[in-house]
């Protein structure tokens, strides 16, 4: 059976942690673990998942729960059934009760809630084919991996045959192409998967073939041999060596996207092919409609399959392209230019290995971890970096009842464990719950990141100040986040006011002003909170974005949700410091707050851009607001957003957002007007912020409902459609959102409307 493996290291002491790796989590299989009932049940769970995958997309987090019900099993006591006609004050309290006691068993022991991060579908194919050019396939993967793999794969094809670019979107020649080659190299064959294969050829052949993936597929096809290097557009290494003066430095880009095209511009400068092997031959007969020898890659190089285009490419996107591929590459691949070209790939190899380090060999996301990993092994295959790389592949995966998945990180513990304390505390019950407070306070203290990185001037690797921050998942990925560290400086300091028997020792007052120095280091001159740097370069910049897929990736904006979690963190913290840097705060705030109001839409929402999508967003926007002293009577803004919300809610009483609301930017249901919990979660969070209880009371009643009717009978809520976003057009899961945000919901509810009292 698998296994989930918290909070541990390895064997080799060559692999690294700053905090002993709490909140590290990992997969294992043991082949003698478990009881044959125990494995019975598992592949029950996951046939009844393929049989219904079609109208489920989603999988519902099974096997951890099944791992943590069986560790807690003692803990477990039998429900008590709640009758939910009538939401009266005791219904409320004992669903609070079976749903805190649930989640409880679900808390790790070193304080975090594990949970599934995954849902995009080009992550693993990143994988499999570094894997397979490295030739460390079966080392690094058992056969239990492969095969968990490839039920992954299969379990989130398309009726149509192809993949879509996350588990719930329509297919796209990205993911088919790149999930059809996955499966090819983990050796099935082209005409296998009961049809499922050929299915999938024949979609990408009736969409135009190989010819036309998007930009980041060309590369992943080239570096394997299935697509020539001259059928992409140029990624110059070059760019490296330009002044930082200039707007177009990759150094003022955003980070997420300047360390994905850092190592793609390093395998594009060496033009690196793998071997080719005999299955890579097959696939140049597969997937293109004429014969590979006759494929004009200078056209393929701006061809897209329709399904991708988030982002068409502007005309000074081929402007420069073509000058670039038919002037400057020529120049730069003869002497005395090639000069030029060594010197920018070795300078790329020291901002390669300089990130590998700082991050512990995570690296910030998982498609810039495997091609940096590819990039080590490419410059030598016998560097030590490569066996620190493979150590660390076991912290994106992630196995359900679907099968096994990259996350789009390392994990979202840090992220998780603030809300879920937030949660836990509104609902007022912490003398019979401050187990958890206690835990999850001890994981948030050893999850700050308490040094810059190191390596010389930060400056010189483009690297804000880290000290202070707090990460998204650990503090081994070493990369802070602004709303990340705004979170959890505002749920220490609520617990800092706890008492220490009930929540542990409050974290020390200097962790506390290295976190406001970094957020106060984080604001841009417009007031707003970019993600995880300032914003450093222009908007404008973003017509030269060459990823078809997403959109607005050149530069960190600014966001509503950075820049409200940032006014509410710094707000906390001036109650318990009011002297510390006072005017300094006061004055971030006050900028903060007018690019807020600056943010909403006519229609008085705000776009979140990493949830689903003007719910969250207005459910932020109202929170900054409010937490900088504006109030209902006082605030249009927050007027308006509160009659936007309840324009949106649906006749049984709760909110429903579908994840298309991202893509068309226009707000929709999802379909069959069906509620979601955390849709409702973040309405019903939102207008009681803005103290809808005193206005009228229905629409809050009706929404606490919905919660408690979707409660199951074991005290989890179920789980439903995907809830989080990145880069306006992929979505991702946050499978923990399903037991937080109910809770928090529902202790809000209580105390602020029904018994008309803050929580403390």
């Amino acid at each position: 059976m698998w296994k989930l493996k918290l909070s541990k290291g390895e064997d080799d002491p060559q692999v690294r942690s700053v905090n002993h790796h709490i909140g590290r989590q990992f997969w294992e299989f043991d082949p003698s673990s478990g009881t044959q009932e125990e494995r019975s049940e598992i592949e029950n769970i996951r046939e009844e998942f393929t049989k219904n995958k079609m109208n489920v997309k989603h999988s519902s987090d099974l096997l951890m729960r099944f791992q943590f019900a069986n560790m807690n099993r003692s803990e477990i006591e039998k429900p008590e059934v709640v009758e939910k006609d009538d939401l009266k004050d005791e219904v409320l309290v004992k669903t609070l009760k079976k749903a805190l006691k649930f989640y409880s068993t679900l808390q790790g022991e070193d304080g975090s809630w594990p949970s599934d991060y995954g849902g995009p579908l080009f992550l693993l194919p990143g994988l499999i084919i570094g894997l397979h050019v490295m030739e460390k396939m079966d080392a690094v993967l058992s056969a239990e991996h492969q095969k968990e793999i490839r039920r992954y794969i299969y379990n989130h094809q398309n009726v149509d045959g192809g993949w879509g670019l996350h588990i719930e979107g329509h297919s796209t020649m990205f993911c088919t192409a790149l999930n059809y080659v996955s499966l090819r190299l983990l050796g099935e064959t082209m005409d296998g998967g009961q049809g499922a294969m050929t299915r999938a050829r024949t979609w990408i052949l009736h969409h135009g073939s190989l010819t036309h993936v998007p930009s980041w597929g060309k590369l992943w096809l080239s570096v394997l041999g299935v697509y020539e290097w001259r059928g992409n557009n140029p990624l110059p290494p070059e760019i490296w060596l330009l002044p930082y003066c200039l707007p177009l430095h990759p150094g003022r880009m955003w980070c997420h996207t300047r360390m994905v095209y850092l190592p793609m511009s390093y395998l594009y400068g060496k033009r690196f092919v793998s071997p080719i092997s005999s299955v890579v031959l097959s696939l140049r007969r597969e997937l293109y409609k004429t014969v590979y020898l006759q494929v004009n890659w200078d056209l393929a190089r701006n061809q897209c399959a329709k399904e991708d285009l988030y982002y068409p490419h502007p005309r000074i996107q081929d402007f420069l392209w073509n000058g670039l591929n038919n002037f400057a590459e020529p120049l730069l691949m003869q002497w005395p230019f090639s000069k030029l070209r060594k010197k920018a790939l070795n300078i790329v190899m020291q901002h390669i290995h300089y990130e590998d380090q700082n991050s512990h060999y995570i690296c910030i996301g998982p498609v810039n971890k495997v091609l940096n990993m590819l990039c080590c092994w490419v410059e030598d295959p016998n560097s030590p970096a490569n066996k620190l790389h493979l150590s660390r592949i076991k912290d994106y995966l992630w196995i359900a009842e679907d099968g096994m998945k990259m996350q789009g990180y390392n994990g979202s513990q840090l992220w998780d464990a603030v809300f879920a304390v937030q949660a836990i505390s509104a609902t007022n019950m912490v003398d019979e719950y401050g187990s958890m407070l206690w835990k999850a306070h001890n994981f948030i203290r050893n999850s700050q990141v308490r040094e810059n990185s190191s390596g010389g001037n930060n400056e010189s690797w483009y690297r804000h100040l880290s000290r202070g921050g707090w990460p998204f998942s650990t503090p081994d990925n070493g990369w802070p986040v602004s709303d990340c560290t705004a979170e959890a400086l505002k749920t220490v300091v609520m617990l800092a006011q706890m008492p220490n028997h009930l929540v542990g020792e409050a974290i020390a007052p200097e962790c506390l002003y290295d976190a406001v120095h970094l957020l106060l280091t984080l604001q841009n001159g417009n007031g707003g909170f970019s993600s995880y740097e300032l914003m450093r370069s222009y908007t404008w910049l973003e017509a030269i974005n060459p990823a078809e897929t997403f959109g607005d990736i050149i530069i960190d904006y600014p966001y509503v949700e950075c820049t409200s979690a940032a006014v509410q963190g710094l707000r906390s913290f001036t109650k318990l410091y009011p002297n510390h840097r006072r005017a300094e705060i006061e004055a971030c705030i006050s900028k903060a707050i007018s690019f807020i109001e600056s943010l909403q839409l006519p229609d008085g929402s705000w776009y979140g851009s990493w949830g689903i999508c003007y719910t969250y967003g207005t459910w932020f926007g109202i929170k900054g607001l409010v937490a900088g002293g504006k109030t209902y009577e006082s605030s249009h803004s927050i007027r308006k957003a509160c009659e936007f919300l309840l324009s949106k809610q649906l006749n049984c009483g709760g909110w429903g957002e579908s994840y298309i609301s991202c893509q068309q930017k226009v707000y929709t249901n999802i379909t069959g007007n069906k509620a979601h919990i955390t849709n409702t979660s973040w309405a019903l969070l939102a207008l009681i912020e803005a103290e809808q209880a005193k206005r009228d009371q229905m629409p809050l009643h009706l929404a606490a409902k919905v919660l408690v009717d979707h409660q199951m009978e074991n005290g989890d809520f179920p789980q439903q459609e995907i809830i989080g976003v990145f880069n306006k057009n992929c979505m991702i899961s946050y499978s923990s959102y399903r037991n937080i945000f109910p809770i928090w919901g529902l202790g809000e509810y209580l105390n602020r409307v029904i018994l008309d009292k803050s929580p403390t």
